[in-house]
């Protein structure tokens, strides 16, 4: 009997993507074509003329067709295969690339679906490892459902099983539902300023006729940053539509998105610290944020900078209680509730007057807590057993002051658990405190 499409090629045996993905690669060109032209013809581009028809008719084509040759030939020269206990992708017509990925260091295996993708019933899988940057080791695109049938089976092979040992049970944490995600960026101050700001000057406009070039050069400005807003705000929902975290054997399973679907595994190893975010205009409702970092490289941030925005967020809107519910599995034991002892000194008022009210720092004797912000409090939770580095700093005001921040930092390098403003001899004591809390929380058991 045959071996199913779905499953994984036998050692050695090469295959190729689904012949539909160059569809999904030309679909792009597609778009941008769709997007450009309209934008010509309001610019006085008249395909009537003849001059102008070239423009208007024949590049386009020319683009659509080079663009459907080079998913083909894309197509065409990309294969992959498992062997040797290694997934080898092969692709490049005239410069040839073959990426080798060795089973036992893959960490993660996402599912992306982008719109274009879904409506042909297509996923891409995204495999994270140690050592590679993501960009090495995509198959884009398969069959949705050989695409979860092949992530279950290259995890069960990381891990040592046979590759027909069904995927781990995950079991759900915290659901985020649509409605209180739209409030929750609606209610963001980097919203609110602009629309603010637009009814103050037409307010102003209307009362003050004379000064009307003036007034619409003014709204001209603030449409535009609002705008820019608007469309942060429908990128941000698009990407955290529908939000479900959950936990397996393997880490915290996410699976979001609207247009674009996305089921991102976070591994427990490469949780570096915690951030818990509570805008302002959240707080009367009992909202906050839960953020993470990651180790990543930089390398596939910059491939994929949309995945590394998404993969840092644990919780994007919740009650209080449940994202604690939450931290409670990430960070088992951590409570990030300041003691009294934990506040800026008084004198850190005058170095910084803005910040000084929301400052405090303090260490449970497993992780470090370190509280800023102005408007928007931010409460880093750093494990001392991720702790990789720790120093202190102090300027010339700070010195002044008798004042020092200490800075500890992580392989995320995306925040350092910022304890800011210190007492100078405090700031020091807690240095090598730490530093030896960190070095015994590193010790194996």
């Amino acid at each position: 009997m045959s071996e199913p499409a779905d499953a994984l090629p036998q050692e050695g045996e090469w295959r190729r993507l689904s012949p539909l993905s160059p569809v999904v690669r030309a679909g792009a060109a597609v778009l941008g074509l769709a997007v450009i032209l309209p934008n010509l013809v309001a610019n006085g581009l008249d395909p009537r003329r003849p001059g102008q028809r070239v423009v208007a008719i024949a590049v386009p084509i020319a683009v659509l067709a080079l663009s459907i040759v080079a998913a083909v030939v894309s197509w065409l020269v990309t294969r992959w295969r498992i062997a040797q206990g290694n997934l080898q992708i092969e692709t490049g017509l005239i410069r040839r690339q073959s990426f080798r990925v060795p089973l036992s260091r893959i960490q993660a295996i996402d599912v992306v679906a982008p719109l274009t993708a879904r409506l042909l019933g297509l996923a891409e899988v995204r495999i994270v490892s140690a050592g590679r940057g993501e960009e090495h080791a995509r198959l884009a695109y398969l069959r949705t459902e050989q695409a979860n049938v092949i992530r279950s089976q290259l995890l069960a092979l990381a891990h040592g099983l046979t590759a027909d040992t069904p995927e781990p049970q995950s079991y759900p944490l915290l659901h985020v539902p649509p409605q209180r995600l739209a409030a929750a960026l609606m209610l963001r101050g980097a919203t609110l300023l602009p629309l603010s700001a637009l009814v103050v000057l037409i307010g102003i406009g209307v009362a003050v006729s004379s000064a009307r070039e003036g007034i619409s050069a003014l709204l001209g400005g603030v449409f535009a940053g609002l705008f820019v807003h608007i469309v942060s705000v429908v990128q941000a929902f698009n990407a955290e539509f529908d939000f479900r975290i959950s936990e397996g054997p393997d880490g915290f399973r996410l699976d979001r998105g609207l247009l674009q679907t996305r089921h991102e595994t976070i591994p427990f190893g490469r949780i570096q610290a915690v951030r818990i975010v509570e805008p302002l205009l959240w707080r009367p409702f009992g909202w906050c944020r839960l953020e993470v970092d990651v180790a990543r490289q930089h390398v596939s941030r910059r491939a994929d900078n949309a995945a590394h925005v998404v993969a840092r967020v644990l919780v994007p809107v919740a009650a209080r209680e449940h994202v604690m519910f939450v931290l409670a599995r990430v960070i088992p034991g951590a409570t990030p509730v300041p003691p009294a002892s934990a506040k800026a000194p008084r004198r850190a008022r005058l170095k910084a007057p803005l910040s000084a009210h929301l400052l405090a720092a303090w260490d449970d004797g497993s992780n470090l807590y370190a509280r800023t912000g102005r408007v928007t409090a931010s409460t880093v939770i750093l494990p001392l057993s991720k702790l990789q580095s720790v120093h202190i700093s102090s300027g010339p005001v700070q010195r002044a002051l008798r004042l020092a921040s200490l800075h500890g930092v992580t392989a995320g390098h995306r925040w350092s658990g910022r304890a800011l403003c210190r007492d100078e001899h405090e700031a020091t004591e807690m240095l090598w405190r730490l530093i030896d809390m960190a070095r015994a929380a590193r010790r194996p058991a």
